[in-house]
């Protein structure tokens, strides 16, 4: 089923929706951000992946300071309309702590 940008349910988190960036190819989780229909819209428009950030308190480009973009190939929704997964083509580094995945710490016992 497609859908369009005003079925996303902004309103149920303060207009954010959370944002699963994988690689098209490898299918890795390369990192989690967050979404307002701006920036969604922005994506859609430009084919690069844009975000809220909720720390910075304003839009961001991934790789619009690093270099390292990621080329969005595919928007998928989630079933209740509350969460995207960005399928993409990396440039670089996903995290910005230069590793290729910002999932890479393991949680101890």
């Amino acid at each position: 089923m497609n859908k369009k940008i005003n079925d996303i349910d902004f309103a149920k988190s303060d207009g954010l929706v959370p944002v699963i960036v994988q690689d098209i190819h490898t299918k890795e989780v390369l990192t989690l951000a967050y979404a307002n229909k701006e920036s969604l819209e922005l994506t859609q428009k430009t084919g690069n992946s844009w975000f809220w950030s909720r720390s910075r308190n304003k839009l961001w480009m991934k790789g619009e300071e690093s270099g390292n973009v990621q080329k969005v190939k595919e928007i998928l929704v989630d079933c209740d309309s509350d969460a995207i997964v960005y399928l993409v083509e990396p440039s670089g580094p996903a995290c910005h702590t230069g590793d290729r995945v910002c999932f890479h710490n393991v949680l101890e016992k």
